[in-house]
């Protein structure tokens, strides 16, 4: 949220410092999934249908802007989704989901469990349905974050600081004035707030500011060669995302520890247990790579744009789309801090 912002308020002239405690995007923004799975995650959500489609039809521009600026390729493509049922239960509810979405002018499609394997092949023979949404896609986080730092790095507007431990904000006369930094100060015409599932821990926001909240997510990396699964797919605990090149990322947990990192033997097994009930030939690739981070989930749900301290403005609390709503929001932040300052 912070590089993504970043680039868009110089898009408007806007000098930026970016200031990072540690690695620039090395939290939650690389350890996502990176599904753009504006249909597959609305659940009949009206408030939400407008925003996760119009977010999620900028990425194809902007990952070619991304490419131009940086030189990497984020991996955006247009996979689909199929989100499956193994149950009558599970179909009778996908179907009320598909219905929705085709009244709503969205593609969808309710497939029975031999068309859904033309889709995917690899689905399980249990299968008895599945969703199909078109026109969701993925991009790769880690990839994306590189071309971030690279096109930020680039970017003679912005200042990034690194190892810089933010204290607290600087408030004068009801006014954020920048921040109080562990080294000194750095004050601003707007600050933003982008500090994930660590924003609330910030001195000085407002009382009345919903609360940021961390929640974790293991994250378990197969490599299969060759490839063969080659569309995301949606199981009743978890999902499995193919890149296409034989990595295949599959999730993720739900758990809310606080800041308790870390990779459990339950977490595991409950991720391959929900990967191999939906694509079963995966027990024979290689265990790659596991890890954990945390989503930030505000109650409340996103907060973005200004916040109830004049000068301070949020882009936080995306919880389980924050890859998605990544360039929205940078768009929605550097429109409303260009409103606020003229």
């Amino acid at each position: 949220m912070g590089c993504a912002t970043a680039l868009a308020l110089t898009e408007q002239g806007v000098d930026v410092v970016l200031l990072e405690r540690a690695i620039p995007g090395a939290e939650a923004s690389s350890a996502a999934a990176g599904i753009l799975g504006a249909q597959v995650e609305l659940h009949r959500r009206e408030e939400e249908l407008a925003r996760y489609v119009k977010a999620r039809e900028g990425w194809a521009p902007w990952a070619i802007a991304l490419r131009e600026a940086s030189g990497i390729d984020v991996g955006w493509r247009r996979s689909g989704v199929l989100r499956v049922a193994q149950s009558e239960e599970q179909r009778a509810e996908l179907e009320r989901e598909v219905l929705w979405q085709r009244e709503k002018g969205l593609r969808a499609e309710l497939l029975d469990g031999p068309r859904a394997r033309e889709v995917e092949p690899e689905l399980a023979g249990t299968v008895i349905a599945a969703a199909h949404f078109p026109d969701d896609a993925q991009v790769d986080p880690r990839a994306l974050l590189r071309a971030l730092v690279v096109a930020i790095g680039r970017d003679r507007q912005v200042t990034i600081r690194t190892g810089a431990t933010v204290e607290q904000l600087l408030v004068e006369h009801d006014r954020c004035v920048g921040v109080k930094l562990d080294d000194g100060e750095v004050r601003a015409d707007a600050t933003v707030l982008a500090a994930g599932s660590w924003s609330s821990l910030v001195k000085g926001l407002p009382a009345e500011m919903p609360k940021v909240r961390p929640v974790r997510g293991q994250m378990v990396l197969l490599d299969e060669r060759p490839p063969r699964v080659r569309t995301i797919v949606f199981g009743a605990s978890g999902y499995v995302v193919p890149r296409g090149d034989g990595r295949v990322l599959c999730g993720s947990t739900t758990e809310g520890v606080g800041f308790q990192k870390g990779v459990t033997a339950g977490g595991v097994q409950a991720i391959l247990a929900s990967a191999l009930a939906c694509v079963p030939s995966l027990a024979t690739a290689q265990l790659a790579e596991t890890w954990s981070n945390f989503r930030p989930h505000a109650e409340s749900g996103t907060l973005v744009g200004r916040s109830p301290l004049e000068g301070l403005f949020l882009a936080t609390g995306h919880y389980r789309n924050g890859i998605l709503l990544a360039r929205s929001t940078a768009q929605a932040v550097a429109g409303a801090v260009l409103s606020a300052t003229g």
